[in-house]
């Protein structure tokens, strides 16, 4: 291995460091969803008639998470006669949703970067390589022109390997953020079914998440 990484050059080195922050965002992104509990089913049975009855809510056994912190906000700002309690709900998710999208777009970008970075080594291992030919006039062995083609070969053999895997864990990661997102849009709906001052919830349009532009072409 340590071969490998002094005879890719610099490039290498610099593909060794995406994967080393890639997989630390990865690592942290998927603690903070094992940390982010769901409501309780007894507590989900009763979020049509929660606004109405609150004190089953500080009876619960529900564990700090997205749809938790909806509930809370929207039943503390019902307590305080706000009458746009979809308005609430809407700002808590959004909330919610940057805090766990955090982290995904610089994901996005090392996963797309790094074969191009590990095409950039190639093209200047070739540089190299045509370099000594000129050099020796056109009389060389594979000897003389091997270090240049190593390092081509290395570099576009890494990028490949640091980008493919840190896409698939990307989508992966995308998939849970948006399953958060329905299960909260969903939490905001039945706390307001049955209320006369809000109408069944509707999310706002949105434009698409940042991290969508990044991996539509993948």
């Amino acid at each position: 291995m340590a071969e490998l990484l002094t005879k890719g050059g610099p490039v290498v080195w610099l593909l060794v460091c995406y994967s080393a922050i890639g997989l630390a965002i990865v690592l942290e992104r998927s603690l903070l969803f094992l940390r982010q509990r769901r409501l309780p089913r007894s507590l989900q049975e009763n979020l049509r008639c929660l606004l109405d009855q609150p004190d089953k809510l500080d009876n619960s056994d529900a564990k700090p998470g997205p749809e938790y912190r909806i509930v809370q906000a929207i039943t503390n700002a019902d307590a305080g006669e706000v009458e746009d309690l979809r308005s609430v709900g809407n700002r808590v998710r959004s909330d919610e949703l940057q805090r766990m999208e955090y982290g995904l777009r610089t994901l996005g970008i090392l996963g797309n970067t790094a074969p191009l970075l590990g095409l950039l080594g190639t093209i200047t291992g070739m540089i190299k390589a045509f370099m000594v030919i000129e050099q020796a006039g056109g009389k060389v062995d594979a000897q003389a022109l091997a270090g240049g083609i190593w390092e081509a070969m290395i570099t576009t053999g890494v990028g490949l390997a640091v980008a493919i895997p840190l896409l698939i864990l990307l989508h992966f990661l995308e998939g849970a953020v948006e399953r958060r997102n329905q299960s909260m849009e969903t939490t905001i709906a039945l706390l307001l079914e049955r209320r006369g001052k809000a109408q069944a919830y509707h999310a706002p349009s949105e434009q698409p998440h940042h991290w969508e532009g990044i991996t539509d072409g993948v």
